[in-house]
């Protein structure tokens, strides 16, 4: 996708669903689901499914949306993953009422169909290993071969699969296949597996199983049995729609419509769920929450909005081919959320004591502060102002160089929403030399940040009085990669060598206003100047503040489409000149 192809193929689906509806097709209804499998934790590629899944039910009238987990494989699976899988489809913003469903409510139902299949000649029970299956497959150019086991009759496959499901035969002894062409161009049509033994416990039958259907059986039969209209699935699953289709047809039963979109890809992230458990086990990150990973936990966790991810998804719209769509939109998304609704504070990350030499040493200011410009109605707080302050330590230079407006020596700068401060000393470090305290002294008459005499200054600093800030440990987080696509093997021949080593850093003496002393785990801020943050849910406390960086302030997406616009123009120009000649 280029950068600004959001809308070209964004309603195809909507089309397709608006005609069935034209024609009657389901009756007038429309109904969804979405199907994890919970084996693991959601990620940003699955909210933009649940968006459309949920999405597409609620913009149509009685539209419905089930969730049903795919709980087919129980060595994978636990109750944790289907938890966090339902917090996170709330989180977002929508609800499946009363239609949570498993696959594992229809297992008795897919083992009759499965049964019905043998009876009708159109399924076998295959005894090859997994390897020789895999060998008599054949190749993308060469046809697969026949089990030896194919031509079994009825009976003695409807022997074998009821002694399967009574547990006689170890795993990976026998495996029921469906009979299809062992010549189709497409492999999955290839007699497909079926069934499978697994001797594990699942988490909702317990041991009633040994047995498992396999995906493309239980997912097509399970969206009949709900009466699921539109079935819509990521690029992956175009191959498997015949087989989808085949299953429906020769069993007979109602027949959804399965409809494939483009996965969603980010720059500087690993959706795949394979890397991302390699980053979780191997210790790469903290855990399935950790903000640097685009699971929706993750991104909670980091302090973006179900608001700005909605609003993602919408913008980057539905597509036919895989694409990868910019991080830079999903920054700008949640920049344009948390700028209509976070507080404003102010936070001294690397601070620099200041003394004003002037001011009153026991006495304190409240000054009035904005809580949110583009919202008069949240209203303004008092902010204590004292002798002693602490500034960031980048907004001095006592040599400043060619363009830095900010504190310097004998220069004034404006404190926001308090005085003008000129510096006018500066204490070092005995043995470092390094710049350890700044003595300045303040104009009274500048209260609020205007001069009477209508001087000006170039710099307007944030800050914090020393006497009253909360100490607090802040965590700067950076692209968990430094190349915008890890899985492209020419630029990251190990997809994990392109990890970035700087994607955290951990500031531990971190002096915060004491309006956020308070501070609720997971509530959303701009530190002034700095950029936007949460406090995180898991490690903050009243005692112990910890708040993650969810964003700069900095919006490449602007700039990119900045630079877009002028091109745009500029080739407007270009081609006006070509017809004046």
């Amino acid at each position: 996708m280029t950068t600004n192809d959001t809308t070209s193929s964004s309603d195809f689906i909507r089309t397709i669903i608006a005609e069935d509806l034209k024609t009657d097709k389901y009756g007038g209804r429309v109904m969804t689901r979405f199907p994890p499998e919970p084996n693991g934790y959601l990620h940003i590629g699955h909210a933009k499914s649940i968006c459309l899944n949920f999405g597409v039910a609620a913009e149509n009238e009685g539209g419905l949306c089930n969730l049903r987990f795919d709980d087919t494989n129980p060595t994978k699976e636990e109750v944790e993953y289907v938890d966090s899988i339902k917090e996170d489809v709330r989180w977002l913003g929508f609800d499946w009422e009363d239609r949570e469903y498993y696959a594992s409510d229809y297992f008795d139902q897919l083992y009759g169909y499965a049964v019905q299949l043998i009876k009708d000649g159109k399924a076998y029970i295959d005894s090859l290993s997994s390897d020789e299956i895999r060998e008599y497959r054949g190749t993308l150019t060469e046809p697969g071969r026949e089990s030896p086991h194919r031509s079994r009759s009825v009976e003695e496959n409807l022997d074998l699969f009821g002694r399967m499901k009574a547990g006689e035969f170890e795993d990976g002894t026998h495996v029921l296949r469906a009979k299809i062409d062992m010549a189709s161009p497409n492999l999955l049509m290839r007699d497909p597996i079926l069934y499978r033994i697994r001797k594990v416990s699942h988490h909702r039958t317990d041991d009633k199983w040994c047995i498992y259907p396999m995906y493309d059986f239980t997912h097509c039969l399970s969206d009949s049995v709900e009466g699921i209209t539109h079935s819509l699935c990521t690029l992956e699953f175009e191959n498997n729609r015949p087989l989808y289709d085949w299953v429906l047809d020769e069993l007979d039963v109602y027949h959804p419509r399965q409809i494939e979109f483009a996965r969603l890809n980010i720059t500087y992230t690993a959706l795949s769920k394979r890397k991302m458990i390699e980053l979780v086990e191997g210790g790469h990150v903290s855990g399935w929450d950790d903000p640097r990973i685009p699971t929706i936990s993750g991104l909670r966790r980091r302090g973006y909005t179900p608001e700005a991810i909605r609003t993602f998804c919408e913008r980057i719209g539905l597509a036919k081919r895989d694409s990868v769509v910019d991080m830079a939109l999903l920054e700008h998304c949640l920049r344009e959320d948390l700028n209509r609704h976070a507080l404003r504070v102010m936070a001294v990350l690397r601070p620099l004591k200041v003394v004003i030499e002037n001011y009153p040493e026991d006495q304190v200011d409240e000054l009035e502060a904005i809580n949110n410009p583009e919202d008069p109605g949240m209203g303004t707080r008092k902010v204590p102002f004292s002798r002693v302050l602490y500034i960031e330590q980048e907004d001095f230079r006592e040599d400043p160089p060619k363009k830095f407006f900010r504190l310097a020596p004998g220069r004034e700068v404006r404190l926001r929403y308090a005085y003008f401060i000129k510096c006018v000393d500066v204490v070092k470090d005995e043995q470092t030399g390094e710049v350890v305290e700044l003595r300045c002294t303040y104009d009274p008459e500048t209260r609020g940040g205007d001069a009477p005499d209508g001087r000006k200054v170039k710099a307007t600093l944030h800050w914090v009085s020393a006497a009253h800030a909360i100490n607090a440990q802040v965590r700067l987080y950076d692209h968990l990669f430094t190349k915008p696509n890890p899985s492209d093997e020419k630029e990251c021949p190990d997809w994990k060598s392109c990890l970035n080593p700087k994607s955290l850093e951990t500031l531990i003496d971190c002096k915060l206003e004491p309006s956020l002393a308070d501070a609720a785990p997971g509530s959303r801020y701009q530190f002034e100047r700095l950029g936007y943050f949460c406090a995180d849910p898991v490690d903050s406390s009243h005692e112990k503040p910890v708040f993650n960086r969810t964003v700069t302030l900095r919006d490449t997406w602007a700039r990119i489409q900045k630079a877009q616009k002028k091109q745009g123009k500029q080739g407007k120009k270009g081609k006006k000149g070509k017809k004046k000649k």
